[in-house]
């Protein structure tokens, strides 16, 4: 049974957030140390992910590249929205890639704002973070979140030569709520040719997608969401109840129960899927490591 939240109401049982005690809160003080000892953001604090204690407790992040302004205003994001983003770091590449060895991540996820205002759309720098976290930890697992680049093919290209292990990029909604949810500058049309040129680009490069739902959307609309990314060779998704980061926000329409994202699940692994992560704290970047490293990567790399 659906619950549609009023004013006021509170989430329910299954919406409860734990905090980290003991080591998992030294963990997370560490994490949040040197992030800001050197000046990098997260997708965690910006976007204030539920999952920030677990994971940061865990010694995983996020990282968000090229500063914590974005050029896009989605109704969903709670990161800073500006005509114009702020400086790049020639140094982040290396900073990021500190970081990764230091906490001696196995896998590590990077993602950034959309850069409208830069020439390449910050696709080089990108791919500079990536090679360089490569080449400091060559046996971290990378999966980048990337912006759509306006569906530009050599933006891709840039990315996809840096040779991450996945390239995810988020439909974010079903086709129905692009318009309410998403900038207008995004399209449902350029996220999926996003998502199917990385695979014209290196078929060997694993691809990811990501669904909200919990805003009117149908349980057909989001098969048929799912159909759309597997006729695209998309080989993960993910599936999580959007919560609303503040009131600026566009608003919950109603909390999904576990059992609901449960049947998601089997249909989408019904459908071809590699792997489907669905469940309510789930987000694009959640627990990669046990997403990718226990199942489809690692075996890759140990057959390949």
């Amino acid at each position: 049974m659906l619950q549609r939240p009023a004013d006021g109401q509170r989430k329910p049982g299954w919406l409860k957030v734990k905090l980290p005690k003991g080591t998992g809160l030294q963990k997370f003080a560490r994490v949040r140390q040197t992030l800001q000892e050197n000046g990098l953001h997260t997708i965690c604090e910006e976007g204030r992910c539920p999952n920030i204690h677990e994971c940061w407790s865990g010694g995983t992040a996020t990282f968000l590249a090229m500063g914590d302004v974005c050029t896009r205003g989605c109704r969903f994001c709670n990161v800073k929205t500006a005509a114009k983003g702020i400086a790049l770091d020639e140094k982040e590449p290396e900073k990021i890639a500190r970081a990764v060895k230091d906490w001696g991540l196995k896998c590590v996820v990077i993602t950034s704002v959309d850069r409208d205002d830069l020439p390449d759309q910050g696709s080089e720098h990108f791919a500079k973070i990536i090679r360089a976290v490569k080449c400091e930890s060559p046996e971290t697992i990378v999966e980048v979140l990337i912006p759509d680049f306006r569906a530009d093919t050599e933006c891709l290209k840039r990315i996809a030569e840096a040779k991450p292990d996945v390239i995810s990029h988020n439909v974010e909604v079903v086709k129905r709520l692009q318009f309410k949810v998403r900038d207008a500058r995004a399209s449902y049309e350029n996220s999926l040719a996003v998502l199917e040129n990385v695979k014209k680009l290196d078929s060997k490069i694993f691809t990811k997608s990501s669904l909200m739902v919990g805003l009117g959307e149908t349980f057909e609309a989001v098969c048929e969401a799912m159909d759309g990314l597997r006729r695209r060779s998309v080989d993960f998704l993910t599936i999580g109840q959007y919560l609303q980061p503040t009131p600026m926000q566009i608003a919950v329409q109603e909390f999904v129960p576990p059992e609901r994202f449960e049947e998601w699940r089997k249909v989408g692994e019904e459908k071809g899927f590699l792997y489907v992560a669905s469940g309510p704290f789930v987000r694009s970047s959640y627990k990669a490591g046990e997403l990718f490293i226990e199942s489809v990567v690692k075996g890759r790399g140990a057959v390949g």
